[in-house]
Formats: C-alpha cells, structure tokens, sequence
C-alpha cells in the first residue's frame, strides 16, 4: 500500500472509531455521575496509556476535565511531560484550557468526536491546536462517531432539563 491509500485510511478510520468507542465508555462513566459525558482516552504504540472523564462536580473543580486527567496519567506512564508520540482522542472539542494542555504536553494529533460551538478550541471558536506562533501544533481529524458523541450529550442535556423541570413542579406543589 501507498502512503495515503484509501486502504490507509480505511485502516485509520477504523482505528480511530476504535478508540473513540474506548473514549464514549469513558464519558458513560462521567454520565453515571451526572456529570456532563466526556471521556478521553490517549494511545501510545497502539496501546491505551491513559483514561479521563468529566468529574468537574464531582471533584468540585473546574480543572477536572476528562482531557486534563488522561493527560496528567499518561504523563505519569510515559514518566515524562512530552506526550509527543501519543494520539488523543476526545468526545467533544476541547475547551481553551484542554487545547493550551494539549500544545504543552506536545500531543501531535487530536481525535474529535463531536465539535462544542460555545467553547471549543480545535475549530469551533478558535483553534488553539494549529496557531503557527506556537512552538508545537497538532494534527486533528475531526466527527469520528460523531452522532454517537453528540447524541450522548443531547440526551444527557435533555435529561437534565427534564429533571430540573420535574424539581420545579415538585416544589410548586408543596408550596401549595
């Protein structure tokens, strides 16, 4: 096979669904918490080195994104801060915070599932991943099982407003 085949990037394509689905049972886990379903996962060699989710309420901080604590454990495996042989793949777009961590920690490419209009940084509002004034920038393919991600955090928005909806009309009752 040539560099660039369509055989190439069947194989990559399939690769990349691969590891988006290990990211997608990383967000479940984040959902379970009712926390707003993000995982991560980063790939070195072929082999997961490291897992994150979304545990922002949980750990009450808003340094708990699922990008920032695979990449904090990827460093300790790698036992180094470099992660400039590693694949990340992400559920939704990262936030300004995740992309800045991403360029420092050297991550070459960035998997996406599902892009965030609001505040996502590898496209969406900017794209902190390919500024050529830094000294590192990161390859990004982006919509991989992007209705599987973006489905998750529908469902878990709807959900939510169902709930507080429900809480609502709970207390007006007793109020009564």
């Amino acid at each position: 096979m040539k560099t660039g085949s369509k055989e190439d990037e069947a194989v990559r394509l399939k690769t990349d669904e691969q590891y988006m689905r290990e990211a997608l049972k990383q967000a479940r886990k984040a959902g379970k918490l009712t926390e707003v379903p993000i995982g991560c996962v980063i790939v070195r060699e072929g082999e997961i080195i490291a897992r994150g989710y979304n545990r922002r309420n949980t750990d009450g901080s808003t340094l708990a994104h699922a990008e920032l604590a695979a990449i904090r454990k990827a460093c300790r495996k790698a036992g180094d801060w470099r992660l400039e042989d590693c694949t990340l793949y992400v559920t939704l777009e990262p936030c300004p915070m995740c992309a800045g961590a991403i360029i420092q920690a050297r991550i070459p490419r960035v998997v996406i599932g599902c892009m965030n209009p609001k505040a996502g940084c590898a496209g969406s509002v900017l794209n902190l991943l390919d500024i050529k004034g830094f000294n590192h920038q990161a390859e990004v393919t982006y919509h991989v099982l992007e209705q599987e991600c973006s489905s998750m955090l529908t469902d878990f928005f709807r959900k939510l407003r169902e709930s507080k909806k429900t809480e609502q009309h709970k207390a007006e009752e007793t109020n009564k």
